[in-house]
């Protein structure tokens, strides 16, 4: 005969237990379960596509991701594929972004239908500086030299950037502002390729990220005339010719009106959770305590500014205001 009070009392015992094999489950934090795509919105070679792949290099040495990370370029439309993808991937936490100032620019010159706000922040890695740069053959040693070279060049002078309408063309816009030069622009699909292309003398100067020339600097192929901050860069290690990231004026010491930093950050798909936003914001962490990513700031001159959460919001919120003036004033915006 069955005892009653005995199978109640190995009824309850199997429900304790499979509630104890069940809550530590539903308590883990949530963590990617296959790998990651981290989209770049740019070609290889540039300042962005150097990042993400030094931290694709920096999870996978240092195992802060039990999967791994694939990166892909998704360039085309100036970015745009790679956005509009994210931006369609609603629901999946396992794809990020990183950006650049296209987060901005791409949609206020194409009209495409996408706006930072179809995807969830994660954390400003850094900031990004712009320096003034023309190949070492050159005569020109200051901004003065360069500016009279081309005012009498009358307009042939060529300025290579990244793309068309975008934080490159903006910077030569204000530039041509300020003092009156006229440069005939020439885009290309990546800091790299603009970097080559000032090697060999296809252009006559370039605004490239410190990141994206630093090679070339270091090998003597170009000189470097100006940096687009409000204040020196901090480092001092030497690069080349004797001469560190903190010897290079600023712009505006040298009578160039215009300041420009722009965003390394990460973004999420639409609709991620808070536990899942929070999952990378602790990785970018560990990655940022990593020798590899000192040595990456060091070597390119960032600013070093980390952001998360409320703050990151409204910090892009206001460039998203600020590119919306520089561009109308350009004359960029989809709707001139």
């Amino acid at each position: 005969m069955k005892h009653p009070i005995r199978n109640f009392t190995y009824s309850a015992v199997a429900a304790v237990a499979a509630t104890m094999m069940i809550a530590p489950a539903s308590a883990q934090k949530w963590e990617p379960t296959r790998p990651v795509e981290f989209i770049i919105p740019a070609g290889t070679g540039g300042g962005a596509d150097i990042m993400a792949r030094t931290i694709q290099g920096i999870v996978t040495k240092h195992n802060l991701m039990k999967q791994p990370m694939v990166v892909i370029n998704k360039a085309g439309g100036a970015g745009g594929e790679g956005f509009l993808d994210v931006k369609g991937s609603a629901n999946n936490p396992h794809k990020i972004i990183i950006t650049l100032s296209n987060l901005f620019t791409t949609p206020l010159a194409t009209g495409i239908p996408f706006n930072w706000k179809d995807l969830t922040p994660v954390a400003m890695l850094a900031l990004d500086e712009f320096v003034l740069w023309v190949n070492a053959e050159k005569p020109y040693k200051n901004v003065k030299e360069f500016i009279d070279a081309a005012k009498a060049a009358n307009g042939t002078f060529k300025m290579g950037g990244t793309g068309s309408k975008q934080e490159d063309q903006i910077i030569t816009e204000a530039v041509q502002k300020s003092t009156g030069v006229k440069f005939t622009y020439i885009p290309f699909r990546g800091g790299g390729e603009v970097a080559v292309q000032l090697v060999g003398n296809h252009v006559d100067s370039t605004v490239n990220n410190p990141n994206e020339a630093v090679a070339q600097w270091r090998a003597g192929k170009v000189r470097p005339l100006c940096v687009f901050d409000n204040k020196p860069l901090p480092y001092k290690e030497q690069i080349a010719d004797g001469k560190s990231w903190a010897d290079i004026p600023t712009c505006k010491s040298q009578g160039l009106n215009m300041d420009y930093l722009m965003l390394r950050g990460i973004f999420m798909s639409p609709k991620a959770t808070p536990d899942q936003v929070n999952y990378y914001v602790d990785l970018f962490k560990k990655v940022r305590e990593t020798p590899e990513w000192k040595d990456l700031m060091n070597t390119g001159a960032f600013n070093q500014t980390f952001m998360t959460g409320a703050e990151y919001t409204k910090w892009v919120e206001n460039e998203e205001k600020r590119h919306r003036d520089l561009m109308k004033e350009a004359g960029f915006l989809a709707s001139n």
